[in-house]
């Protein structure tokens, strides 16, 4: 059997000191801290909810019925678009909930 190489030695020791115990200074608390906003403020109205939820409805339908060929015009790169332009409408929108 291979035997294990010996350890290297390392010269020198800690280079930061080691920490304290109840006896460590402690820093001075900052005048820049900034608490933050109570619960209560940060309540949406209740139409954002509703508007995320119909853009995201709506583009959906836009695409589903473009798919079968239902809206005038026949199939058009143009719902496409506008179904999924409704989509990002919604997700944006669902950024802004609280």
């Amino acid at each position: 059997m291979a035997t294990k190489p010996p350890k290297r030695k390392v010269k020198g020791g800690r280079v930061t000191p080691k920490g304290g115990g109840s006896n460590a200074p402690r820093p001075e608390a900052s005048s820049r801290y900034t608490p933050p906003v109570p619960r209560s403020q940060k309540v949406s109205p209740m139409w954002v909810p509703v508007l995320m939820f119909a853009l995201l409805g709506i583009g959906m339908l836009i695409i589903f019925l473009n798919y079968i060929e239902v809206l005038p015009g026949g199939t058009k790169n143009l719902y496409l678009l506008a179904g999924l332009g409704s989509i990002l409408g919604g997700i944006i929108t669902a950024t802004q909930y609280h």
